[in-house]
């Protein structure tokens, strides 16, 4: 029916007599298709930008780390509270 009114060939009373369905809605369902149509035809939806990765940030953080585990591997294994120091 919208495919119809959008059409043109009949009038919006036309449509509505033939399929037995008040002109307003026949035109509800003519608005409705119309503006979902540019969603469905329209300009694919822009997928977000990845984002940017510090490369070096990274490498930073990932050095700061390993200094942390083995400074506490070392004050653990000293400590004798390490599974491997129990040995």
């Amino acid at each position: 029916m919208a495919v119809a009114a959008i059409k043109g060939e009949k009038t919006m009373i036309e449509l509505s007599q033939e399929f037995d369905v008040h002109a307003n809605q026949i035109k509800q369902w003519r608005d409705q298709l119309l503006e979902g149509a540019t969603g469905v035809f329209g300009e694919a939806p822009k997928a977000e930008p990845e984002p940017t990765i510090d490369v070096k940030t990274l490498h930073a953080k990932i050095g700061e780390l390993t200094l942390e585990n083995d400074f506490l591997s070392g004050a653990l294994g000293k400590a004798g509270l390490l599974p491997s120091a129990r040995k």
